[in-house]
C-alpha cells in the first residue's frame, strides 16, 4: 500500500542543492506514490552539489511564476550552502513559504533549508533543527533550536544533514501522511463531479444491429 498516493509535493529548490537531499527523499516520495514537482526560481535545469564539488542537473517542473502554494498539499526544501541562500533572497520564494504556512500544508526541511523559514519570518516560537553552521541565524529569529536527528513542531520536520537522511524520510512521510484524508476526499469529489462515460454508441450500434436482423427477417419471409 503506497501510503502518500496522489500526495501533490512541490520541491522548492534552487541551484546549488545538496544532491542526495533532493534525490533521496524524491525517490522515497515517488515510491510512496507522492507527484512531485520540482519548482524553481526559473525554467530549465538547476545544478546540485556534493559538498563544494559540482553536481547533476535535475530538469525544472515548474517556476515559482506559475504554481501557487494552494497547487499542493505538501512542500519539501533541501538544503545546501548555496541552494536556501539563494532562495531567500527570492520574493517569490518568501511569499511561496508564507502562503505554504498560512494553508497549514505540511513542510520537511533539511539542512540550511530552515533558512528560507527564517527569512520568510515564520520560525519566530517554531522548534527546529537545520545545520548546526545556520543555528545562531535560527536563534537569533526567535527559534528553538535543538540539536537532534529529526524535529517535528506542528506542520514542519526538520534535520540536520545527509547523516540524518533515514530519520528524515520516515519522519516526512510520517507528516505528510497525515494529509492524506484530504487528499482522498479531494479525488472522491473529483470522481462524483466526473460526468458518465457515454453509452449511446454501444446503445445505437446495438439498436442499428436490431434493426437490420429485423430487416433481413422480412426480405427471407418475403422470398419464401
Amino acid at each position: 500500500m503506497k501510503k502518500l498516493k496522489g500526495l501533490r509535493v512541490a520541491a522548492l529548490v534552487a541551484d546549488g542543492f545538496e544532491q542526495v537531499e533532493l534525490t533521496v527523499p524524491l525517490k522515497k516520495l515517488k515510491r510512496e506514490g507522492a507527484e512531485v514537482t520540482i519548482v524553481s526560481l526559473h525554467k530549465g535545469k538547476i545544478r546540485g552539489v556534493n559538498l563544494m564539488y559540482p553536481g547533476k542537473k535535475v530538469p525544472v517542473d515548474a517556476t515559482l511564476t506559475e504554481v501557487k502554494a494552494a497547487d499542493f498539499d505538501a512542500v519539501l526544501i533541501p538544503g545546501g550552502f548555496v541552494n536556501p541562500d539563494i532562495l531567500r533572497q527570492s520574493a517569490l520564494a518568501r511569499d511561496f513559504v508564507q502562503d505554504a504556512d498560512a494553508l497549514d500544508l505540511p513542510m520537511a526541511v533539511i539542512c540550511h533549508g530552515p533558512w528560507v523559514l527564517a527569512s520568510a519570518g515564520l520560525v519566530e516560537g517554531r522548534k527546529l533543527t537545520s545545520w548546526p553552521g545556520i543555528k545562531d541565524d535560527l536563534k537569533n529569529a526567535d527559534a528553538e533550536w535543538v540539536d537532534e536527528p529529526v524535529v517535528r513542531d506542528r506542520n514542519w520536520v526538520s534535520s540536520r544533514g545527509p547523516h540524518d537522511l533515514p530519520a528524515f524520510l520516515t519522519g516526512m512521510v510520517e507528516l505528510f501522511a497525515e494529509k492524506m484524508p484530504e487528499v482522498e476526499l479531494r479525488a472522491s469529489q473529483q470522481r462524483e463531479v466526473e460526468p458518465p462515460r457515454r453509452r449511446w454508441p454501444k446503445l445505437l450500434a446495438g439498436s442499428l444491429a436490431t434493426v437490420a436482423l429485423g430487416v433481413g427477417a422480412r426480405r427471407l419471409a418475403a422470398l419464401r
